[in-house]
Order: structure tokens, then C-alpha cells, then sequence
């Protein structure tokens, strides 16, 4: 890890509570998601955002042609746990504001790390088809939640988060990972929920259950749509018995392969936030 200097007054304001409001908590348990703004200051994105681009360059390794990938990989590039490569993303990833913010949304004491990624849509990059994060993650409740952080304003030619409103509490296509199939079957299955699509000003984020149906449209920019991704789940949650190769993977990789039936407590997965 590389120590920086010079980001004295960030650290507390990652550090400093962000006030949510009754009715905020209640729209997130209705719809599933919320978007909050002014989370950050726009300096202070701009900062750890170089950092964070730096290292998802230094560390990607899809290079293939874009005409040669799969539906999942012209989605993004994808660059995880990277807390654990420098000094100034870990502060950013260990931010206590935003594990607060997570476990006042889900209505839990405490939240533990599941891992942080950076999701890089370069320009011409294809969408992100509808799915549920939770079908990858081999985990004993839905009290888990994801931060989406953009790293520059982002306008809907960029392809910003889009959510299924309330879609969180159906189990359509909960079977399904990202994929062709799983847009098409889910775009005619979730025409019964409203559809939030809109515009992130920079220090707008958004949270979204691990079961709430989400999207992203292609990015038709001339520049690559920056956003750093953090999973956090309730620091109690237990580890259950893979159901899938992808769950498999994640519970080795993630969770360092924590015995079936404990507490997710691996030394990958740190809490965040307590409030006892």
C-alpha cells in the first residue's frame, strides 16, 4: 500500500455522520433503493476518484476488443476489493459516513464489508442488464446493501443506475446471473414496477438492497462512466451453503471460506460501523 499526504480534511468528512430522515429510511424499506445528494464534497470525490482511476487502470485485466465480449464484459470493467491495494481507497472504502448511512437504511446495529468494487463503463460500453446482486452471494437474510458512487456528474447518455421500484419484495428471476437471458425475461417481468432512471449529480450516490432489481443503459459518451461500489451487510449475517457456482466462488473468494453457518466475520470482511 502506497501512503498519500495532503487529505487531512477528507478523512473527516468520511468520518462524519450524514443525517437521514425518517422519511428517507421509509422510502428505501418501500422502493428498495434511494438516491441521497450531497453525501461528498465534489472536492473530496474528485480526490480519492484519481486515486481510485489510477488503480483500475494499473489493475484491469480485460483487454479484449469490445466486438469480443460477452454481454457482461461490455458492461464494464470490474476491479474488486482494491482497499486492500492502497492506503487512500481503503479510507474511502472504510468510510464510516456511508456504513452508518447502510445500517440506519436496513434497520441493523452494524455492518461488515462484503467488498468494494469499481465499475468503469467505457465509452460505447454496452448495457447493464437487469438483475438482483443478491443471486451471487451465499447469505443467510436480505439484510444486505449496495452504495453506488458516481465519480463524475453523470447524465443518462452515461448510463446511470436505473431501479425497479419495490422490486425487492417478489422473487421474480431470483435465479437468474447477469446475462442476454436475463434481460429479456426480467424487462417483460418487471413491466409491473415503476422504473427510476435519472441523472447523478456528483456527490449524489444511491443505496439498493441486495434483491432490488437494478439496470444501467449503454454509455453513448465520449467518456468512461467512473463509479466505486461498496456491498455491506449486517454484521451478523451468517454464511449459508452455496446454491450456485457463482455463490461458490463468492463464499472462497470473499469470504474467505468461512465455516457454513457462522458469522461472516473473515479478516475480508471488516465492520464498518456499530452503533453499540
Amino acid at each position: 500500500m502506497t501512503p498519500h499526504t495532503d487529505r487531512h480534511p477528507f478523512l473527516r468528512e468520511l468520518e462524519t455522520p450524514y443525517l437521514l430522515s425518517a422519511d428517507a429510511m421509509r422510502f428505501y424499506r418501500d422502493k428498495g433503493y434511494i438516491k441521497l445528494k450531497d453525501v461528498f464534497s465534489k472536492s473530496l470525490l474528485t480526490w480519492y476518484g484519481d486515486i481510485i482511476t489510477e488503480w483500475v487502470f494499473r489493475l484491469n485485466t480485460l483487454t479484449k476488443p469490445m466486438e469480443e465480449r460477452t454481454t457482461y464484459e461490455k458492461a464494464f470493467l470490474q476491479v474488486m476489493n482494491m482497499w486492500r491495494e492502497h492506503d487512500a481507497i481503503r479510507e474511502f472504502v472504510f468510510s464510516k459516513r456511508l456504513a452508518r448511512i447502510a445500517a440506519e437504511l436496513m434497520g441493523v446495529q452494524g455492518v461488515r464489508l462484503y467488498h468494494d468494487q469499481a465499475l468503469y463503463k467505457e465509452p460505447s460500453g454496452g448495457i447493464t442488464p437487469w438483475h438482483a446482486d443478491q443471486f451471487y452471494w451465499p447469505l443467510s437474510n436480505d439484510n444486505t446493501i449496495t452504495v453506488w458512487i458516481p465519480l463524475q456528474d453523470t447524465p443518462l447518455e452515461m448510463g446511470p443506475l436505473a431501479f425497479a421500484e419495490s422490486s425487492q419484495h417478489v422473487a421474480i428471476g431470483r435465479d437468474k446471473e447477469i446475462s442476454d437471458e436475463s434481460e429479456a425475461m426480467l424487462a417483460e417481468a418487471l413491466k409491473q414496477f415503476p422504473v427510476h432512471e435519472t441523472p447523478f449529480e456528483l456527490g449524489e450516490i444511491s443505496f439498493h438492497s441486495g434483491w432490488t432489481y437494478h439496470r444501467a443503459g449503454v454509455n453513448r459518451s465520449a467518456r468512461p462512466r467512473k463509479v466505486m461500489t461498496m456491498i455491506y451487510m449486517d454484521k451478523d449475517i451468517r454464511v449459508i451453503e452455496p446454491t450456485n457456482s457463482y455463490r461458490m466462488n463468492d463464499w472462497k473468494t470473499w469470504l474467505d471460506a468461512v465455516p457454513v453457518g457462522s458469522v461472516a466475520n473473515s479478516k475480508l470482511n471488516p465492520i464498518l460501523y456499530s452503533a453499540g
